[in-house]
This record gives C-alpha cells, sequence and structure tokens, in this order.
C-alpha cells in the first residue's frame, strides 16, 4: 500500500462549526460512524462502523504507517478524528507528517477552500452529492424530540433504513470526489517544501496556546452585567421596548430629528459627531451594546479543549490568491488592539467583576474588556510568551522588488518609513515628534493606502478625511507618493504588461525575478521563493473605465466564484503580499527545528511559548530577521518583547 484516500462521517452533540474539529472530538459521545476509503486510487470501499464493521486490520496500520500516505480533503479533521476514534490521549494526535490535504492542493491553484466548490468548478463526474447537508443534519447531530420519533435526540441507522443507505451512498461519493479532485491537480503538484510547511502547520495547530479561562468566565459575566445595565439605561432614556432593536431605535432616532440610513458603525460614529444630550447617550448606549469583540470570549468557551488549550486557530493557505495564514474559530487575525497602559490591572478589576470600578476608571466596559480579549492566551505554567514580527514587511518586500533605492536605505539605516515617506514627499526634514512631526501622519496615511495603486478612494478608506487630511489635499498626496516613489509605480505598470502578454499571448514571461507563465488554462505568477500563485481561467477583458485587462475566475468579495478584474497594482499587491508569507514561513520553520515552540502566529508575528529563564528576544528576533537565500539584498528586521500573557506592545 503506498496511499490511502479517506473520508469518514461522525456523530457529536458538539457544534462543529462553533468548537473546532479539536474540541468536537473530545465530545464524550464522539463517534466514528462511516469510513470511506481507497487503496492506491482503486475502488472504494464504505466500512459501516455504527452498525458495527469493523476497520480491516491493514487499514488500522496504514493510518499510523509512516510510509504511506494518506489523502483526504481537509485532512485536519480525519486526522483529529481518527486519533481519538484510535485511542490516542486527549490532546495527543496522529503524526501530520504522512497526511496530505487535497484542500490545500487545491487552494494552491486559486480553488475554494469546499469540496462541493472545488468539484463545481472543475466539472468533476464525480461530484458531491446534493443531500448530503441534509443527511448530516439527520445523522451528524442532535436531534429535536418530539411524540413523531419517540421523544429521541439522536436519529441512528435503524431509524431510518433507506436514508442510512443513501448516507454510505454519500460518504462513498465524496471519497470519490477527493480522488477525481486529485487527478484534476496531480498536473501541478505541490513542492516538498509547501508539504513541510504544512506539516508543520498542523504541528502548530496540535500544540494550541492556552487560554485564561478564569479570566474568560468573568470577562462574560461582566459583559452580561454591563450589557442589561446598558439595554435598562437605553430604555429609560428612550421608552423604546427593546433597545437593541434597529428598527426601534432607528424609529426612535428620526421621532428626534435625525436622518439616519442605518445603524451600521459607520453611521452610528457619523451621527455622534453632531449629536448631544439624549441622542448622544442613546448613540452610545448603541455602541455598547451593538460591541461584537466581546464575542470573542463566547468563541473562547466553544473551543477550549480539556487541557485548556485552543487548536486550530490557524487555517493553512486560508487566503489561496496568496497562500497566506487566516484565522479560524477565534479568528486570531482581528482582534481588537489593546492601548490600556495598565493591562494587569484591567484584568484583575475584571476577575472580581468590579464593574463599578472599571466604569470609574476607564468609563466604558465593553471597550475594556474588547481591549483585554488578548491577555486571554496565556503561556503554560513556568513558561512566558515571546513575541516578535517584522517591521515593515511588505514596504520592505515592495522596495525590493522595485529597487527604490532611498526606501532601502531607510530601511538598512534603521530609519522610520512614514517620517522618510512625508520627508520625499514634501521635501522637508520630518522627524517624529519633532521637526514638522505633523507631517508624519499624512507619510503614513499615503504608505499604508497607496502602496498598490490606491488613489483618492484609498484615502477615504484608510480613514484620511477622518483625521483631519482637507478633502483638497488629496489628490496632491497621491501624486507627491507616485512621485517619490518612482519605481515601484513602474513596477506596477511592468506586472500590469507582464500578466497581459501572458494571457494574451500564452508565451512566458520575466521580469522583476518574477516568472509569468500561463498553463493549462492558468495563469501562474512564480515568486523568487519558487512558489507560484495561480488565477484560473484567465483572459482578456475590458475595465470599467474602457482599458484592456486581465479578468480571472476566483472567489470574490461576496465569496461567491465570479469572474475578477484586475490590474497590474492589484497583482502586485498578491506578490508582495505571498512574498512576505513565505519569509513567515521560512522563520517558523527555522524556529520550529531550533526547538521553540510556536503556540499561534498572526499576521507577521509569532508568539512563542519559552520556558522561564531560556532563550531571550534578541535570539528570537535574530533567527526572524535572517534573510532567505532567494532573497538576497532584501533587509528584513524583526523586534520582539516578552510578555506573562499576550498583548501588543
Amino acid at each position: 500500500m503506498e496511499t490511502l484516500s479517506i473520508d469518514i462521517e461522525t456523530y457529536a452533540s458538539c457544534d462543529l462549526t462553533k468548537s473546532g474539529v479539536y474540541r468536537y472530538a473530545e465530545s464524550d459521545d464522539f463517534e466514528v460512524l462511516l469510513f470511506g476509503y481507497a487503496v492506491d486510487g482503486g475502488d472504494v470501499q464504505v466500512v459501516d462502523i455504527a452498525c458495527g464493521e469493523k476497520l480491516p486490520d491493514e487499514i488500522i496500520a496504514a493510518l499510523t504507517d509512516e510510509s504511506v500516505k494518506k489523502f483526504t480533503f481537509n485532512a485536519q479533521f480525519e486526522r483529529v478524528c481518527l486519533s481519538r476514534f484510535l485511542g490516542y490521549p486527549k490532546g495527543e494526535y496522529l503524526s501530520p507528517d504522512s497526511w496530505f490535504c487535497t484542500m490545500v492542493w487545491a487552494a494552491t491553484l486559486g480553488l475554494p477552500l469546499s469540496l462541493e466548490k472545488v468539484g463545481a468548478v472543475l466539472g468533476l463526474e464525480e461530484q458531491k452529492l446534493t443531500v448530503g447537508k441534509d443527511l448530516i443534519r439527520y445523522f451528524c447531530k442532535p436531534c429535536e424530540p418530539t411524540a413523531a420519533n419517540g421523544c429521541r435526540t439522536r436519529n441512528k441507522p435503524q431509524h431510518a433504513p433507506d436514508k442510512w443507505s443513501l448516507f454510505k451512498a454519500y460518504n462513498k461519493r465524496d471519497v470519490e470526489a477527493e480522488m477525481a479532485i486529485q487527478r484534476k491537480v496531480s498536473a501541478f503538484p505541490v513542492s516538498a517544501e509547501e508539504w513541510e510547511n504544512y506539516h508543520l502547520d498542523q504541528r502548530i495547530n496540535d500544540l494550541g496556546i492556552a487560554l485564561d479561562m478564569d479570566f474568560v468566565d468573568h470577562a462574560i459575566s461582566c459583559d452580561e452585567v454591563s450589557s442589561k445595565r446598558a439595554e435598562e439605561k437605553a430604555k429609560s432614556l428612550s421608552g423604546i421596548e427593546n433597545p437593541n432593536s434597529p428598527a426601534q431605535l432607528k424609529a426612535w432616532l428620526i421621532e428626534q430629528g435625525q436622518c439616519v440610513e442605518s445603524l451600521s458603525k459607520a453611521e452610528v460614529a457619523r451621527l455622534l459627531k453632531d449629536a448631544s444630550g439624549n441622542v448622544e447617550e442613546i448613540l452610545r448606549l448603541r455602541q455598547e451594546l451593538a460591541k461584537s469583540s466581546v464575542k470573542k470570549y463566547l468563541a473562547m468557551k466553544s473551543v477550549v479543549c480539556a487541557d485548556g488549550r485552543a487548536r486550530g486557530l490557524i487555517q493553512f493557505y486560508g487566503a489561496n490568491r496568496t497562500g497566506r495564514y487566516s484565522g479560524r474559530l477565534i479568528q486570531v487575525q482581528n482582534l481588537p488592539q489593546n492601548h490600556l497602559s495598565d493591562l494587569g490591572s484591567a484584568r484583575q478589576a475584571v476577575k472580581v467583576e468590579d464593574i463599578s470600578g472599571i466604569e470609574r476608571q476607564y468609563d466604558n466596559v465593553s471597550n475594556v474588556l474588547s481591549e483585554l480579549i488578548r491577555t486571554a492566551f496565556i503561556p503554560k505554567p513556568g513558561s512566558r510568551f515571546i513575541v516578535a514580527d517584522y517591521s515593515a514587511i511588505e514596504a520592505r518586500v515592495i522596495a525590493w522588488y522595485a529597487k527604490e533605492d532611498w526606501r532601502i536605505k531607510v530601511f538598512e539605516e534603521g530609519g522610520d518609513i512614514y517620517c522618510a515617506s512625508a520627508s520625499q514627499m514634501f521635501k522637508v526634514p520630518v522627524v517624529k515628534n519633532g521637526v514638522n512631526g505633523h507631517l508624519r501622519q499624512k507619510g503614513k496615511i499615503a504608505e499604508l493606502a497607496l502602496g498598490y495603486g490606491g488613489s483618492v478612494g484609498a484615502l477615504k478608506a484608510m480613514g484620511a478625511t477622518a483625521m483631519g487630511i482637507p478633502e483638497e489635499e488629496l489628490k496632491p498626496l497621491v501624486n507627491a507618493w507616485r512621485n517619490s516613489n518612482p519605481n515601484i509605480t513602474k513596477f506596477w505598470w511592468a506586472v500590469d504588461r507582464a500578466t497581459k502578454y501572458t494571457v494574451s499571448t500564452k508565451r512566458p514571461y520575466e521580469c522583476y525575478g518574477l516568472k509569468f507563465s500561463y498553463e493549462k488554462g492558468i495563469l501562474f505568477i512564480q515568486l523568487p521563493s519558487g512558489r507560484r500563485l495561480a488565477y484560473v481561467r484567465p483572459r482578456m477583458g475590458v475595465n470599467n473605465y474602457g482599458g484592456e485587462c486581465v479578468t480571472y475566475e476566483g472567489l470574490g468579495g461576496t465569496k461567491k466564484w465570479e469572474r475578477i478584474e484586475s490590474y497590474g497594482p492589484k497583482f502586485v499587491e498578491n506578490i508582495v503580499q505571498a512574498t512576505a508569507r513565505d519569509i513567515l514561513a521560512g522563520a517558523i520553520k527555522r524556529l520550529w527545528y531550533k526547538g521553540y515552540r510556536i503556540t499561534m502566529h498572526v499576521h507577521d508575528e509569532v508568539v512563542l511559548e519559552v520556558p522561564n529563564g531560556k532563550s531571550s528576544v534578541d535570539e528570537v528576533s535574530r533567527i526572524m530577521g535572517e534573510t532567505p537565500e532567494w532573497a538576497a539584498g532584501l533587509c528584513l528586521r524583526a523586534d520582539g518583547y516578552e510578555c506573562e500573557f499576550y498583548r501588543k506592545e
């Protein structure tokens, strides 16, 4: 046996979508119902475990045999669930090294992270059966007890034999569909290095990160009490029966003479600018009641495993346009920032539920809880966190590609890119908190908004006008930035020409260390790292301005598979972010193999759980800051700090 293709169906009363597979597989009532498999691409067999059938000994042996490659779509689910099935203790899992995920394989080619959607995009004959969702709902989740079903809380095979037969056919078809996907994508194999990155990602997810559940429980309790107080106060001030009802609140605001289009976060902030009296108070209470970030505490309760650690928070190749990692479950990629100077004191106040004290010292309980979310992540006893991240990595990477020498010099000398950019744009010296320091903010806004072809709209989206930059200054700001960065601007349009040439002629093209090619209906952009970005079914089209552009198929802003319009600066954004991702992946590998245990990483930052008295921030920063061989001349810098709970310094 060389390969084993697998798909399983399981039952647990735990909600998989909220808990994630690690917590799900720890459920007391967890069990594997069906085990579909195929050996070396042969016929699919379905083992009806729920009805007493046993897995063949050679299949059980293959699950732990590192020489047998296991293939499945979303391999983390099968691997973690089968660890429990095989009797592994909670918190211990099958080694990921011989498991290969066809979902990740599909993602490397720009395809969706969904078996059903991949099958549809590829036009497979062996597509996932559409009845699957109903069958999963029937057999894999608890049911509502009714008089008609004898008040049972679970449906078993004997309760619906016909449905069970269909469920077995569904399981068989899933294995067939996964194998069909593998055959389709086999022309574009994933590199050994990228599979190594995936296996390491799985080890990091298996390790997980500890949560301070005592703090989490008190935070939830504080939020409940605070929300109840805010709701009662809103009722008292307005007479609204339900202050959480957008319709009732909107009607009340209109009665007060307010012109209200919606109660979105941005609209409430706009209304507050001119509000006073009860209207101002009600709008502030609305902000407090609508605060969604505290829901992350509830997510932590749902996710935490028996040993107090949260697992499965990172999705490998979650952003399949660039290959960047994305967040799952608690969504650590979008944690609120913390600005409180005394996080430790604020945490203690929450732990004793001193709500009155929190309101006296910090004014708003929900804001405090929001800022403390990061601090719920803690190292295990006897350890502390070392947190390190790259300094201005995207700005460094784009300067390296474009050979924008003045920017490269700033990075080499350890300068402030925002000050340097403002100085370059306005032709005067700019020093943070010093001479012409007021211009630094304009430099920062320009840097964040304009690096990938953005114009006035991008500045507005970045909050330029909200920060006090007059409307009439926006276009000159765009022009000043582009004039100060002529090589980056040239880079945009060189990439634009390269993609158009490759798509229209189907011939390869090289520029700026990038290789563009068209192969079997896919536009590839090979990075200096050797990894390739993929754009499915590209063709020439016409943009909104009547100009020629490249379009391709992918998941759009609505998460639907659609044709997407692109151009040079947008491709450059993908290239730069993908390159930054490869740099991070290399650093994660170096750190892990030197014995560091990475419990989490967020964007360009890693969080290490380090035994007290061992290692140092300087050592971690040095390892992260090493420039890969393929990126000669790129000036990298990583900075770090130690902390007793996770926070932003």
